[in-house]
């Protein structure tokens, strides 16, 4: 992005830790996800999940091309977070809804590592 000249602001340099956030908050969710599955057949819902809100994640179109119903399942999906997230600190559009952005994240990732530890903690124990 340096060497494009696509860098807006001195911001951009806490993309790389966003996006490590971003990271743990899906790694979180899906190790929280998967301890609930029975067999391999049931990833299929990981991908029923997955693509819509890649989809429908305002990467493509701005929220506001949705309707107002579509935008408020849209604003709760982690993938719209983190990209909000990483768009504010690229673009130097930081203000106090980053950090909501970032909490959610992070909130999200430990609560989907506590889900896991707790599940298989309870399955490994005779």
């Amino acid at each position: 992005m340096l060497g494009m000249g696509l860098v807006h602001s001195w911001w951009a340099v806490l993309a790389l830790p966003a996006a490590t956030l971003v990271g743990f908050c899906f790694a979180g969710l899906g190790i929280g996800a998967t301890c609930y599955m029975r067999s391999w057949q049931d990833f299929e819902f990981i991908q029923l999940v997955t693509l819509p809100m890649f989809l429908f994640s305002a990467t493509f179109y701005p929220l506001s091309a949705y309707s107002p119903a579509i935008q408020h399942v849209v604003q709760v999906t982690p993938l719209y977070s983190g990209v909000a997230l990483l768009r504010a600190l690229t673009l130097g559009s930081v203000g106090p809804e980053t950090l909501v952005h970032a909490a959610y994240l992070a909130v999200l990732g430990v609560a989907g590592v506590a889900v896991a530890s707790r599940r298989l903690g309870r399955r490994l124990l005779p």
